[in-house]
């Protein structure tokens, strides 16, 4: 229960039997087999989207508290004269994976977004990254369309064969891969996938809700609703940012709820519990308290990044219109570089690159941590350091 007691009479989650025929494997016990030819319950979600939301005084005025705090972050960050959006954007996607037990060092995620051998959790973070960026571009038309591309863009590269359409699958949370009946939670049967995203994305496009609760139940629906064999959780975070960039509460960056949630993951989980049990409360209240969590952290992070940007500009010796104070910049949102990748931000030859490389190097801002002098790559590592400590921050319950 929320500490601001139930939220609404929103309907509980209700089930319906289904028969499975999916087990095919005979090398079972016999108690799995027999229990895999018995039927099933599957979620039966409401249709929510002509429903009232009804929530008290006090859940209210959280909302519109983390709503106000969400956008005064966003304009104190947008006007600052440093590419923040970006780094802010990564850190969204790195923390909403590791919601998911997808973890990645800053480096890792910067090798593999520069195209260089990372490991395999490094390069979903990256697709995420994508689906974030995917869910910003096309918030402003938040529809079927829009929900598929984000899915396309976070697996197009790993399972690019279950990208471009929901689910055509029974799916099932925890209890075992062969068969739903000891599952935690099982979500809708495929049939009814269509017609409840349709009825989702009728109430994200709602104009009469306050948009901090409609975004946590519309969240905690998609959720509820599973749409994807995978991804679920990724694209319903992004939608999280998708709607509180079409709805203007953030105009300039992404602010990293995901590292709020990070924050009390197993509140965040009992919470979409209580929303399925008819309580859209403790949602409401988790993503709210995640906006705070993300501010506060998100501000530390843009101090922290500052003063690294300051002490480089004094280290660097050269002039401030040169090569290298450009290439200071740049490494602020992409830590980890070749002379390629910075030929290409500059706008200038490799050779010319190579020199403010030098330079950086020169100034112990950059160190290389490849050997030989062929495909030759450099790391910022006082980027890495304040990005992982922004991560250690994320996840440390305060």
């Amino acid at each position: 229960m929320s500490p601001f007691g139930q939220g609404s009479d929103w309907p509980r989650l209700s089930y319906e039997d289904r028969p499975w025929h999916g087990l095919q494997d005979e090398y079972v016990s016999r108690t799995q087999r027999r229990r895999a030819v018995e039927t099933y319950q599957a979620a039966l979600p409401a249709f929510i989207a002509g429903l009232d939301v009804h929530v008290n005084g006090e859940l209210q005025a959280l909302g519109e508290e983390a709503a106000s705090e969400l956008s005064r972050f966003d304009a104190e960050v947008g006007h600052i004269a440093a590419p923040f959006a970006s780094i802010l954007l990564r850190t969204e996607s790195a923390s909403s994976s590791e919601i998911e037990n997808l973890t990645s060092g800053a480096r890792q995620i910067a090798l593999a977004e520069l195209g260089g051998h990372a490991s395999r959790n490094a390069q979903l973070i990256v697709g995420n990254v994508r689906a974030m960026q995917a869910a910003l571009s096309l918030s402003e038309s938040l529809d079927h369309h829009a929900i598929l591309e984000m899915h396309r863009a976070l697996l197009e590269d790993s399972n690019p064969d279950i990208v471009g359409r929901w689910r055509d699958q029974q799916v099932w949370i925890g209890g075992g891969n062969l068969s739903p009946h000891t599952a935690q939670f099982v979500p809708p049967h495929h049939e009814r996938v269509a017609a409840l995203m349709d009825d989702l994305l009728e109430f994200a496009n709602r104009v009469d809700v306050p948009v901090l609760v409609q975004t946590a139940i519309a969240h905690a629906q998609f959720e509820t609703i599973h749409p994807f064999p995978d991804g679920n959780g990724r694209v319903g975070r992004a939608l999280i940012q998708a709607m509180l960039r079409g709805t203007q509460l953030t105009r300039n960056v992404t602010v990293p709820v995901s590292a709020g949630l990070l924050n009390d993951t197993s509140h965040y989980f009992d919470a979409l519990n209580s929303y399925r049990s008819g309580d859209i409360a403790p949602i409401v209240t988790a993503v709210a308290n995640a906006c705070f969590a993300a501010i506060h952290n998100g501000r530390h992070l843009v101090k922290d990044l500052e003063t690294v940007q300051e002490q480089w500009r004094e280290r660097v010796k050269a002039r401030r219109d040169s090569a290298a104070h450009l290439l200071v910049s740049v490494l602020l949102r992409q830590p980890v570089i070749d002379s390629a990748s910075a030929a290409t931000e500059l706008g200038i030859t490799t050779v010319n690159a190579q020199v403010a490389i030098n330079r950086l190097v020169e100034a112990e801002i950059l160190v290389q941590i490849t050997n030989g002098n062929r495909n030759r790559i450099w790391v910022a590592k006082d980027v890495v350091r304040v990005l992982d400590e922004f991560a250690a921050r994320a996840k440390s319950r305060r």
